[in-house]
């Protein structure tokens, strides 16, 4: 999938979208995605100013817009305006390596159970074959009142 593609997908958009490029995508397992973190993301100026280093909360975020992107192409269906994609829980969180300007994030998402729109994740997030962050993930898939 390419950014238009993901366009199609997520709802999110400059500066919160997350995910360049899908490489691999296996409906109803898994998905490999990147992104290209560079020095002009909004982030760094204060993130910190002489030591920039990308939130380990926008990669925990990163993981989960390639599960949303692995939900729906497993279910599908492309949103629409109504629907949404919560984070129910964020589990066993581990942060092993900063993520800085000119590293290449790969994400490996797998999904390890389905029940309903509630569905729970395994993300790696690699940089090279570096672990950066790994998490497990559960959102729910909703459709606003």
């Amino acid at each position: 999938m390419d950014i238009n593609e993901i366009l199609e997908y997520l709802p999110h958009r400059y500066p919160f979208l997350l995910v360049d490029r899908v490489l691999e995508l296996e409906p109803n397992k898994r998905i490999l995605a990147l992104k290209n973190v560079t020095m002009n993301e909004p982030f760094f100026p204060g993130h910190f100013p002489h030591h920039p280093v990308m939130p380990g909360v926008l990669i925990v975020e990163a993981m989960a817009q390639a599960a949303a992107l692995l939900s729906f192409k497993s279910m599908g269906v492309k949103p629409d305006e109504n629907s949404v994609v919560y984070f129910a829980g964020i589990d066993n969180v581990r942060f092993k390596r900063p993520v800085v300007p000119g590293d290449q994030l790969l994400f490996d998402v797998e999904i390890l159970q389905s029940k309903r729109n509630i569905y729970k994740y395994k993300g790696v997030a690699r940089v090279g074959d570096q672990i950066a962050t790994e998490a497990e993930l559960m959102c729910a898939l909703k459709t606003k009142p």
